[in-house]
């Protein structure tokens, strides 16, 4: 018999437990307690997966809540939709790992009983938590059943689970409580409320390069005790500082590193590349351009003789092949008339770039329309 099957014959007798059913009024005014602390205040949208005969569903929908229920049993469904007709929920046929609703639409989600049975329930609290919204919450309502031979899942278990998640995990104990249960309990019985960390925002570092140009050639300085990429060539650059737009961060790089004034009215903006060394992270490049002419700007000088070896011209057209590899792109790409570069780096690439090497320069097309 398959899980759903198995679900469906015990549809008929499911909610003679007093903790499924919650017939007897202190046992439903127990749990309406503890629903009420671990919810957020009403209305708020609440999902409820694996609901079984909605009896937790209405009791929220009751407190206020806008309420999806989620089963995939049609049986257990079937006696949800009578329980909830009227209580204005949404009840969904679904699997409760991946249920019939959007990311990010729930400030709660309720699941009792449901994660000690999944194969992975890693994997199900990753599912659940990408259905709430910012600032939302999991709640859990698990143990471990029977004293002799237990199954469940323990509350340090659901809670080393839950870590990946970030945020706060609060383990609530509820097997002494009686009233929960209809009688006196002696296994472990829990409900965990997680509230996962927001996700990160994305960020990432942004560098500026200056491919400076005198006639055909372009100025280029080998790398030296930087601890990256140390004996390649590469053309002058730098970070963004907090507070700087690129422009000016090109501008002082290059007077900081090579002593050239630049007019920010001749700096031009040649391409726009994300990259990614071998095994770091991605950042994007802004590469300018800008014209060198003799006794104007001050002449190129190697201001960093600890970070950089040699400043030479290096013809535009015969590139050098001892150059760090993502430069090399970014400038044969600027060569090309390309605008926009990806040029990510697998785990494993060399450093420098090499002719008979994989090729991980992906031109981006764009339109004015």
């Amino acid at each position: 018999m398959n899980t759903e099957d198995y679900w469906d014959v015990a549809a008929d007798h499911f909610d003679d437990e007093p903790d499924h059913g919650l017939r007897d009024p202190r046992v439903r005014a127990a749990w309406a307690a503890r629903l009420r602390a671990w919810l957020p205040d009403a209305p708020s949208d609440v999902l409820d997966l694996g609901c079984g005969t909605g009896t937790l569903a209405l009791l929220a929908a009751g407190q206020g809540h806008r309420v999806t229920a989620v089963d995939r049993a049609p049986r257990m469904l079937a006696r949800a939709r009578e329980k909830l007709a009227g209580s204005g929920a949404r009840v969904l046929a679904g699997d409760a790992v991946e249920p019939p609703v959007g990311d990010g639409e729930f400030d709660a989600v309720l699941v009792r009983h449901v994660l000690w049975a999944l194969p992975d329930p890693a994997k199900a609290l990753r599912r659940w938590a990408g259905l709430l919204r910012r600032g939302g919450r999991l709640v859990l309502v698990e143990g471990r059943w029977g004293e002799a031979d237990p199954v469940g899942i323990s509350a340090d278990t659901l809670a080393e689970l839950a870590a990946p998640l970030g945020g706060q995990v609060r383990i609530e104990q509820l097997a002494h409580d009686p009233a929960l249960w209809g009688r006196e309990v002696h296994d472990e019985r829990y409900a965990a409320v997680v509230r996962p960390a927001p996700p990160s925002r994305h960020a990432e570092i942004v560098d500026v390069h200056l491919i400076l140009r005198r006639g055909g050639d372009i100025l280029l300085g080998r790398r030296a005790g930087t601890g990256y990429g140390d004996g390649l060539l590469n053309a002058p650059s730098g970070h963004v500082e907090a507070g700087e737009d690129v422009r000016a961060a090109m501008i002082r790089e290059a007077y900081e590193e090579i002593g050239v004034t630049l007019d920010p009215a001749e700096v031009r903006v040649a391409l726009v590349m994300q990259h990614r060394a071998p095994g770091g992270d991605t950042r994007v490049g802004w590469f300018f351009e800008a014209r060198h002419a003799p006794g104007t700007g001050g002449e190129p000088e190697n201001r960093e003789p600890h970070k950089c070896s040699q400043l030479g011209w290096f013809p535009l057209d015969a590139l050098p092949d001892d150059m760090i590899a993502y430069c090399r792109a970014g400038i044969d790409a600027y060569r090309a008339g390309q605008c926009f570069l990806l040029h990510l780096h697998e785990a494993g690439d060399p450093i420098a770039y090499d002719p008979g090497g994989p090729d991980r320069a992906v031109p981006l097309s764009w339109s004015r329309t």
